[in-house]
């Protein structure tokens, strides 16, 4: 598929199956990488614009929440990937909305320790993150989030890159991902 249907076929919204879990950049004790479980909402708008809801939980059946993300921009579609026909890559830019809710006091006391310059972090009351330092996730002042990622779609199905094994981001076209990870279901 070319660019232009994919963007067609990519319109609407599309939500996790289940919890989905991924590698993160911090390790446990021995040295290990700590797993990360989130679900997905994401909504792909004719302007190639997108809206992403992701909610962390401290546990793989997403029983115990801690945060969620409200994340709005835009995307850049930059070409063809090569992990399958039909997939392509996309850059997505957090430049209209990032905002981190907590909804955990276990959460909420980290932000307290280490996301200084804002106002006292309490549960359930969202904070605007956007091109503000954000050590929790490594963003610094006036830093714009971007990540190097992908969109291929297969049926009702919509798969992004699947997240490095070793933790790194997709903060460059280097650390853009070569796999697929567990896709999104569209809503209807």
């Amino acid at each position: 598929m070319t660019i232009e249907q994919v963007k067609q076929q990519a319109l609407g919204s599309w939500g996790s199956i289940t919890p989905e879990v991924r590698p993160s950049s911090a390790k446990n004790a021995d040295g290990t990488l700590k797993p990360f479980y989130l679900t997905r909402k994401f909504t792909f708008l004719s302007d190639s614009k997108f809206e992403l809801t992701v909610v962390n939980f401290a546990d793989p059946y997403g029983k115990v929440a801690l945060a969620r993300m409200e994340i709005k921009g835009h995307t850049e579609w930059t070409g063809e990937h090569p992990i399958s026909i039909g997939a392509q890559k996309v850059n997505f830019i957090a430049d209209e909305v990032y905002t981190v809710t907590p909804l955990h006091q276990g959460f909420v006391d980290v932000l307290n320790q280490y996301a200084k310059g804002f106002k006292e972090w309490k549960i359930g009351e969202t904070q605007n993150i956007l091109g503000k330092s954000f050590p929790p996730f490594g963003l610094t002042e006036g830093q714009i989030f971007k990540e190097y990622d992908l969109i291929y779609i297969y049926q009702d199905m919509m798969f992004w890159g699947a997240r490095n094994v070793d933790g790194r981001g997709f903060d460059t076209e280097e650390n853009r991902p070569t796999n697929l990870q567990i896709p999104l279901n569209r809503i209807k």
